[in-house]
């Protein structure tokens, strides 16, 4: 089976572990993480405020996590290319630190250590190829895609959506608002707005070192350049966008306006959506009309729930469109069957 490690394990890590003792679609046994206390990890897996604990809970045994189940190394280095990934025979390294220094290294990475491929968590520049499921598996080429990008969680619900759009109808032109639950390099009271993926750096973003408890903090937003890589026709000249960090721990949701090229109408938006949900070869779209509200969409493994009580078409061609996802479960999903492919494709 395919060996994998996980460098990072936050809520992101964490999530990817979770989310693949469910579906078991590959073997984890290693976790590099720079928390030295090994006991912290182990609690930090076991116990979680928003997905419950776990029935077979982890303990600690000779720098190793153990249950009934898995057995893991934990290392504790600071840069991903010096953790000994060979003396576990890992085939791809999961980089889930959220840390640029580490996507640096992702090529010494594979070198070094003998893994086959390294997958990051987020959608820097200094990367291979940048993948969502549903958008551009297809361009995939292994002989040349060492280390890949998942992505984001915005531009995994998002980047789906607006490539069903663009290929059915077209898109001349939009504006894009995400509402995004807090994050954990925020502050809990007013301070700096320190970087996660530059440690040391201040975001000159000022307003996003507020408090992240009961402030709507408007900001920048990732999520449409991070799309734009992923969907052949998209640019920020195309579509405009800003975010608005919420005060909510999970559930992300996107309002989108489109410009369509081709007038259509809102029932032929719907079935649309309909078909290739009913097509699909992943969990990509959800198609939602029930009353809920955005804790409803906790743990969904689906990269967009469409919501279409408030899917609308103004004179034929302005669409609104409502998407929910969860932010971590649903994004670690995919980035597990991401792996999955990836490793597929390498036994093709």
């Amino acid at each position: 089976m395919l060996k994998v490690g996980i460098n990072g394990f936050g809520r992101i890590g964490r999530a990817i572990f979770r989310t693949n003792m469910n579906k078991k679609l590959f073997e984890i046994v290693a976790i590099n993480d720079i928390n030295k206390d090994v006991d912290n990890i182990a609690y930090q897996l076991n116990y979680d405020t928003l997905y419950d604990q776990l029935k077979d809970k982890f303990k600690v045994c000779n720098n190793h996590m153990e249950n009934k189940e898995y057995n893991l190394k934990v290392f504790h280095e600071n840069h991903i290319d010096e953790v000994d990934w060979k003396s576990c025979d890992i085939d791809i390294v999961i980089d889930a630190s959220g840390i640029l220094d580490n996507v640096l290294r992702g090529h010494a990475t594979i070198e070094k250590q003998n893994v086959k491929k390294v997958i990051v968590t987020h959608s820097p520049n200094e990367v291979d190829f940048t993948m969502v499921l549903g958008a551009n598996e297809d361009k995939l080429d292994l002989s040349k895609h060492h280390v890949i990008s998942s992505s984001i969680c915005d531009a995994t619900a998002i980047g789906p959506v607006l490539n069903i759009i663009k290929n059915a109808f077209g898109i001349a032109s939009g504006q894009l608002t995400t509402m995004h639950p807090w994050l954990g390099y925020q502050n809990l009271m007013d301070g700096p707005a320190s970087s996660w993926s530059v440690p040391g750096e201040i975001y000159h973003h000022f307003a996003l070192g507020r408090s992240a408890v009961g402030n709507m903090i408007p900001k920048p937003t990732s999520a449409l350049s991070a799309s734009c890589k992923v969907v052949d026709g998209i640019s920020p000249d195309l579509i405009g966008s800003y975010s608005i960090r919420t005060p909510t721990q999970i559930v992300g949701c996107a309002d989108i306006t489109l410009v369509l090229k081709k007038n259509t109408s809102q029932a032929e938006i719907v079935k649309v959506f309909e078909g290739y949900a009913k097509n699909q070869k992943w969990d990509i779209i959800n198609n939602n009309i029930d009353p809920l509200v955005s804790l409803d969409f906790k743990g969904s493994e689906f990269a967009a729930n469409v919501d279409h009580r408030f899917t609308n078409l103004v004179q034929g061609n302005m669409l609104k469109l409502v998407l929910w996802y969860d932010n971590e479960w649903g994004y670690a999903t995919k980035v597990c069957e991401q792996v999955k492919y990836i490793n597929d494709k390498m036994k093709d």
